[in-house]
């Protein structure tokens, strides 16, 4: 068995791990990165957010041809190549998985195809693809494990019973699939299929999707949702799949305790992810892991170990790559002894679904349930230019803010490309800006971004669009 030793060992070459590697190594650190995929780039590029937005973009121009028909512009059913999207989908995953080893050859990083688990806090083993094993040995170790699908029990090995993952091969458009589980990656999976000819059902147990976000906001996702789906079975349990040919047999069971019966040739099992902890040798550490498995950390993103820290996924919610490499420069920062805290970052989130939605910092329902004092504008985008001319009218930005400091605690967008607009509100938040920082702030003419701006001058009664007092 060889064995090497490293300044640093990075377990985990997701948007957490190879982000701290490449800035390590850029700030001089020796650095060793453990992955069991061949490059870097983790669920996210592999087999998560880059393929699905790959496929949510070729579902979004399928739709924009027919709903041209209301421009006077016609066009034929789109015919479906599968095996081009396919190809095309894997060769958007290719380029970027390419240049993420190139910069590590760049970088002079030395890359380890293989699984690592941990023998104490400062060694780990390797085991490699062709069986063979190699202890490393290190000063400083960041754990960068991400998550996995969580698996229902209840439900038989079948091939027909795809998680995430699995759908985005896209081996097949059924044509009738059940997703269950009406959270982000269900409701962007609908989208996909939805898009591609399936008709489909979402199955939630929660009495409403999106339970977290504003009813005003999630509402107008729902509208397009029910007109792009077969069914939405919200209070709703599957308590019963039997396979059958080609498909499946399902029992639903609502809030009322009724019975339905209904056959799906797919089904899709969506109802969340879980950390990837349990074979990473955390039992010959100190480090500690709580109920639902995610590691604990300190600010300094630092487990139990002093000299190993941890980032993303296992350590909690929420579950998100652009978290995940913020988190990593923290780590980074504080192992070359810059003593950087984590502070209370504002991170934002965003569901890809037509129409998509964005959101950072409180909302409304938050800002009631914990009873704090919030001014709310918002600005519907049937008097936006921009959006009744590119087709997209059904929009809605709104804006919570401080009444007596008058600085913006949260903003959430209902709308066409709201995910390439939330980072104003991060910014404004992140750098405590009051509200009037926007409102005064010249926003070119016509573009959706202007709505984030009336929804600011709206607070001040100054929205040219929108009657109201004025108060300067």
């Amino acid at each position: 068995m060889s064995s090497s030793h490293t300044q640093l060992v990075i377990i985990g070459a997701g948007p957490g791990g190879y982000v701290a590697t490449f800035l390590a190594a850029d700030l001089g650190v020796n650095v060793t990165l453990v992955d069991e995929r061949n490059s870097p780039g983790g669920v996210c590029l592999h087999c998560g957010c880059i393929p699905s937005k790959a496929l949510l973009y070729a579902g979004q121009i399928i739709r924009d041809t027919q709903d041209a028909a209301q421009l006077g512009l016609e066009f034929g059913p789109a015919h479906l190549n599968l095996d081009k999207l396919r190809t095309w989908k894997n060769s958007v995953v290719q380029r970027l998985t390419l240049g993420l080893t190139a910069l590590c050859k760049q970088r002079k990083i030395t890359f380890i195809q293989g699984r690592a688990s941990l023998l104490s806090a400062n060694s780990a083993i390797i085991r490699l693809l062709n069986g063979e094993e190699q202890n490393i040995k290190f000063d400083q170790a960041i754990l960068a494990t991400g998550s996995s699908p969580i698996k229902l029990p209840f439900l038989p090995e079948n091939p027909g019973i795809l998680n995430s993952t699995q759908s985005l091969e896209i081996a097949q458009i059924p044509e009738k699939l059940l997703i269950i589980g009406g959270g982000y990656i269900g409701l962007e999976m609908a989208t996909i299929y939805s898009s591609l000819g399936a008709k489909v059902t979402i199955s939630e147990a929660l009495p409403r999707l999106l339970p977290n976000l504003d009813r005003d906001i999630a509402g107008i996702l729902l509208k397009n949702l029910r007109t792009a789906c077969s069914a939405i079975l919200t209070g709703t349990t599957v308590t019963a799949v039997e396979p059958q040919t080609n498909g499946f047999n399902v029992n639903f069971t609502n809030s009322k305790g009724q019975i339905t019966k209904e056959y799906f040739n797919k089904i899709l099992v969506s109802v969340g992810r879980q950390p990837n902890t349990t074979d990473l040798g955390l039992a010959h550490t100190k480090i500690q892991i709580d109920p639902r498995g995610f590691i604990a950390v300190n600010d300094f993103r630092q487990t139990a170990e002093p000299n190993i820290y941890a980032i993303g996924d296992i350590t909690g919610q929420p579950m998100l790559a652009h978290k995940a490499s913020y988190e990593a420069k923290i780590a980074v920062a504080n192992i070359l002894e810059k003593k950087l805290s984590y502070g209370a970052p504002v991170i934002p989130g965003v569901i890809f679904t037509r129409p998509q939605i964005a959101w950072c910092g409180l909302t409304e329902t938050e800002a009631e349930e914990k009873g704090v004092a919030v001014k709310v504008a918002k600005f519907l985008w049937a008097a936006s230019g921009k959006a009744l001319a590119t087709n997209h009218p059904e929009g809605l930005t709104k804006i919570l803010m401080d009444p007596n400091t008058e600085k913006i605690l949260g903003m959430q967008i209902a709308g066409a490309h709201a995910g390439e607009m939330i980072s104003q509100g991060v910014l404004a938040m992140q750098a405590g800006l009051k509200a009037e920082a926007i409102a005064h702030a010249i926003h070119p003419h016509p573009t959706l971004s202007e709505t984030i701006m009336e929804t600011a001058e709206m607070l001040y009664g100054l929205s040219a669009h929108v009657a109201g007092k004025t108060k300067i």
